[in-house]
């Protein structure tokens, strides 16, 4: 296939998937296409609007069916009204024990459909021989299947139910419940309230002998601890001198604070030569009083005067070596030494104090703090005493206020025969009913409405997902990534080859012909002629309508004035001579392709002026091998210098590989898909075009039955 590898070579980029597929040095670019564009639920539901139609049908008839062949259902209903009216034992409300409680209500409505109930009604005179028990093996099971029991939501009243296909014993039944429920409570509950009297009595006496045993526990506790009679006025001592301390303690600790700040200047001063000095200086500046002050003055005048006499002295005479200058030196340094011994001394004095002062300073901080922390202590054991004597008082109180609420329900308590029984009024008697209460013919066909369409639904988009065919244009440009050049209509009326094949030059005013013109403009807008001069048309199966769309598209071309010529290349099924209507007379592409004639001997005019058809007659021997020559490439290059277009008909790309090939050497190639063109089998078509490089410029919808872009199938 040297064919192929060339024509390889000269492609630089492909399509797939929507990408662009640009030849090198070519103009032709294919836009990307357009999103698909999703399916609504109402656009499939009308889709497949028949099988929604026949599910929302056949349900409501089943339903029908139904209901004209069900045991017609009757209800009973009594109404009855319970009221508590058993003794209050420990609630303090005004209501009762449990009264209006619907806790209570529906564990009475579980009463009534208990087996001791249950039983009882059975045992009932002609209950138990009834036709609605006439097939039952278990006739309570029965009962209770059939018995409804209910609490009203906005009062207190229960509903007593029963179905049963005869009205008349339907009520019975219910009646029958009812009396066997009063029946029941009447014998079973007589003896509640002498029941409640001895319960508040035995817990009573429980009571008062653990009152009486945490009175005297409190009392004890309190003998051993004296100081809690005064516990408040201790309690408020102890918090004033907590208070007293903590702010002595605070002030002790900011005097030792201070005290240790003037020992280090202390300490720091006496290391420093003129520290003392210096400090004198600062407490004469602040106007303190030091005591070492008026003799540092003496001693600093004095030594001013010697200073002076001595200044005095050297100016009279020449050297610093005269006797009376050197008594003046000596005298000087003596006076030094003892202004210098003055401030040594003043400073270890100022030392010794300030650490008898910080020492002091500490002693009364620990004392503050000792006396401070026995405070709180003592505080702590009294809080801890006063807080075991509340939980005692605590525990005594409650236990008191526990033995008077018995107290007083024991004197409210009056027992009679009629206290602790409840109080049952039958607000409504059960009667046999005149229409049935189940099947409801309008409950049933409304939800057999909705179960249908909800069926018909699920059923459409269930064979919608597994439709595999393209169900649009929209579709079809989105999945196989590549433009829509054109739609054309189903041709409905039964007509020969040769006149669906030449629709545009017989027909021209039909809406095929419209079609076809308008895929003639995409091609010429989406190809120009000097880039794409060799237009490959092809589909994945055979019946697309390749062939018809190659053989109209011709004559459209040349019906704008262009020389067009028609390469039928399907050398296994050729059919452009039947449309055409040409005698071949033994020459055909074969034989150009073999060199056994010429072009000029095979190509035969048409009756469409410009228009030209290069033929092949069936039953070639290896045509992929023909195809697959350097003449086939040779051929076209020749054409193309004779006809600004060639159009070339090939067989199908999933049937035979000569699709593939041909494509290979065209400048473009169409894609024709049939309006039932599988998703999966035109993906494989557009695949193995683009393995070969080839360039797509479109597809053309066939045999569409609708317009918008949608069709039928």
């Amino acid at each position: 296939m040297g064919n192929l590898d060339t024509r390889n070579d000269d492609i630089t980029a492909s399509r797939d998937n929507g990408t662009a597929v640009q030849e090198e040095g070519s103009d032709i670019t294919m836009p990307p296409a357009a999103p698909i564009a999703p399916q609504t639920l109402v656009q499939t539901l009308w889709r497949r609007r028949w099988l929604v139609l026949f599910a929302t049908i056949l349900v409501p008839m089943a339903a029908f069916v139904y209901l004209m062949k069900a045991t017609p259902i009757y209800t009973g209903t009594s109404r009855i009204y319970v009221e508590q009216s058993s003794p209050r034992i420990i609630t303090e409300t005004e209501e009762g024990f449990m009264t209006r409680s619907y806790n209570y209500l529906y564990t009475q409505a579980e009463l009534l459909r208990s087996a001791p109930i249950l039983s009882a009604v059975l045992e009932v005179p002609g209950v138990g021989q009834m036709k609605t028990f006439a097939e039952a093996d278990d006739r309570i099971a029965c009962l209770e299947k059939n018995l409804e029991v209910s609490v009203g939501k906005k009062d207190d009243i229960i509903s007593v139910s029963f179905d049963s296909p005869f009205p008349a014993e339907a009520a019975q039944i219910a009646n029958a419940v009812v009396d066997c429920y009063i029946t029941y409570h009447a014998t079973h509950k007589r003896s509640t309230a002498a029941e409640v009297l001895r319960i508040l009595q035995s817990e009573e006496a429980k009571r008062r002998e653990e009152l009486s045993e945490k009175l005297k526990a409190l009392m004890d506790f309190k003998r051993r601890h004296v100081a809690l009679a005064f516990e408040s006025e201790n309690g408020n001592t102890m918090r004033r001198q907590l208070e007293s301390l903590s702010t002595a303690m605070t002030n002790a600790q900011l005097a030792t604070i201070r005290a240790k700040s003037e020992y280090d200047f202390a300490e720091a001063m006496v290391k420093d030569p003129a520290g003392p000095k210096q400090f004198l200086d600062s407490q004469q500046a602040r106007g303190v009083y030091v005591s070492t002050t008026s003799q540092r003055d003496f001693l600093e005048s004095a030594l001013g005067e010697l200073r002076r006499r001595r200044a005095d002295r050297l100016r009279q005479v020449v050297t610093g070596n005269h006797p009376s200058v050197k008594a003046l030196d000596t005298e000087i340094a003596q006076m030094e030494k003892q202004l210098a011994d003055l401030y040594v001394t003043f400073g270890r004095a100022q030392l010794a104090v300030a650490q008898r002062q910080y020492l002091a300073a500490q002693n009364e901080e620990m004392l503050i703090a000792k006396q401070l922390e026995d405070q709180r202590q003592q505080a702590s054991d009294l809080n801890e005493k006063l807080t075991q004597y509340t939980l005692l008082q605590s525990e005594w109180e409650q236990t008191k206020k526990l033995c008077d609420i018995l107290d007083d329900r024991i004197n409210e308590l009056h027992v009679t025969e009629d206290v602790g029984a409840l109080n049952i009024s039958v607000l409504e008697v059960a009667r046999p009913a005149t229409v049935r209460s189940e099947p409801q013919n309008a409950r049933v066909m409304g939800s057999a409405l909705v179960l249908g369409f909800m069926l018909g639904a699920g059923l459409a988009l269930v064979r919608d997902w597994t439709d595999p065919r393209l169900r649009s244009t929209d579709e079809v440009s989105a999945i196989l990534g590549v433009p829509i050049l054109g739609v054309v209509p189903s041709i409905r009326r039964r007509r020969g080859i040769a006149d669906i094949g030449q629709t545009v030059h017989l027909d021209s005013g039909s809406e095929a012909a419209e079609a076809y013109r308008a895929v003639r403009t995409a091609v010429f807008f989406g190809a120009p002629k000097q880039k794409a001069k060799t237009v490959l048309v092809t589909s994945p199966l055979p019946g697309d309508g390749k062939t018809t769309l190659v053989s109209n598209l011709g004559i459209g071309m040349a019906q704008v004035g262009l020389r067009i010529l028609i390469l039928d290349a399907d050398l296994r099924k050729p059919m452009q001579h039947n449309i055409f209507e040409i005698d071949q007379n033994g020459m055909d592409v074969s034989n150009v392709l073999m060199g056994t004639s010429t072009l000029e001997e095979t190509v035969q005019r048409t009756k469409i002026e410009g228009l030209q058809v290069l033929c092949c007659r069936p039953g070639v021997p290896n045509p992929s091998e023909l195809l697959n020559s350097e003449k086939l490439a040779k051929t076209l290059g020749q054409l193309s210098a004779q006809y600004d277009r060639i159009i070339v008909d090939s067989p199908p790309v999933m049937s035979v590989t000569d699709a593939q090939i041909l494509a290979a050497v065209c400048d473009v190639t169409l894609l024709v898909l049939s309006a039932k063109a599988n998703r999966k089998i035109s993906q494989q078509a557009r695949n193995g075009l683009l393995r070969v490089g080839a360039c797509i410029l479109g597809t053309v919808v066939n045999d569409v039955r609708s317009r918008n872009g949608r069709y039928h199938r």
